[in-house]
């Protein structure tokens, strides 16, 4: 007999810092799977990005199996770590709070090309200007 579907559930966590509290203990809890193998696999597949916020989409079976989907971290998160900054400008267009350069930008979006609808690099890089543009960071050469 095939496994049905009981559940999808989305949140996000930071990478290799995953406990069975909540968001993971209150979204997954109430499907019955083990909390302590969910943590244990998250935490090893997202090693690499610790302390980025990871959005991570679980699916979870009626045998109490899930299936686990990570992608990769916000790219205001990336950009953040890039410039330095702890955190985006309030006021756009008239404070800027930082800056990155091309290559910065250019090696996020190659990093991040998996999740954007994007075409190509080039239109990736695109992208991911736009977002450090709205956060406040000048795009400098």
């Amino acid at each position: 007999m095939a496994k049905q579907l009981v559940g999808t559930v989305r949140f996000c966590v930071p990478g290799g810092q995953a406990t069975p509290a909540p968001p993971v203990g209150t979204s997954l809890g109430r499907f019955g799977i083990n909390l302590g193998q969910f943590v244990q696999q998250f935490n090893e597949r997202t090693r690499q990005y610790l302390g980025l916020r990871i959005p991570v989409v679980v699916r979870v079976y009626n045998d109490r199996s899930f299936e686990m989907e990570t992608h990769t971290p916000f790219a205001s998160d990336l950009l953040k770590q890039a410039a330095g900054i702890a955190k985006g400008s309030g006021n756009t267009p008239k404070e800027k709070v930082g800056k990155v350069t091309r290559a910065q930008i250019a090696e996020i979006a190659k990093a991040k090309m998996a999740d954007l609808s994007a075409r190509d690099l080039e239109h990736a890089c695109r992208i991911i200007e736009g977002t450090a543009r709205s956060m406040g960071l000048d795009v400098v050469d």
